[in-house]
């Protein structure tokens, strides 16, 4: 899989969600997601579900951006997250940094902000780094 056709996943929970992915690089990852539907619980504010796979996607994508993607595949080990403030509408964003590279695992710091740059969410996801199989 090519890095274009693993950012532009539209068949999955990214694109479900509107997930959009705005930077990539070995420092951080960037990714949008609007307040819809489609990320709100029944009362009407941001899930913190969809905060939680947010927070995933760009730790995941990522670790992948970093490892041999001919013969390793990075999939989500562990995930907490602390939901600060909420949300009813409007575009927030994910920036991942790695706190630990490793050989097996990743360590990612994840801070979702609002357009005024208000802390929704922080996050730490570990991401495993395995061999792809067969």
């Amino acid at each position: 899989m090519s890095e274009g056709q693993m950012l532009d996943r539209q068949d999955t929970l990214v694109g479900a969600l509107g997930i959009e992915i705005v930077e990539v690089t070995a420092e951080r990852v960037v990714a949008t997601m609007p307040v819809h539907a489609a990320t709100r619980q029944p009362v009407g504010i941001l899930h913190g579900g969809a905060s939680v796979a947010l927070a995933e996607t760009v730790a995941s994508i990522g670790t992948w951006h970093l490892i041999d993607q001919e013969r390793q595949i990075a999939v989500g080990l562990e995930i907490n997250a602390n939901h600060i403030r909420s949300k009813a509408d409007g575009v927030v964003t994910a920036v991942a940094v790695p706190l630990h590279r490793g050989r097996t695992t990743m360590v990612w710091d994840i801070r979702i902000v609002d357009e005024e740059d208000k802390l929704v969410c922080v996050s730490r996801c570990t991401v495993a780094i395995r061999d792809k199989r067969g």
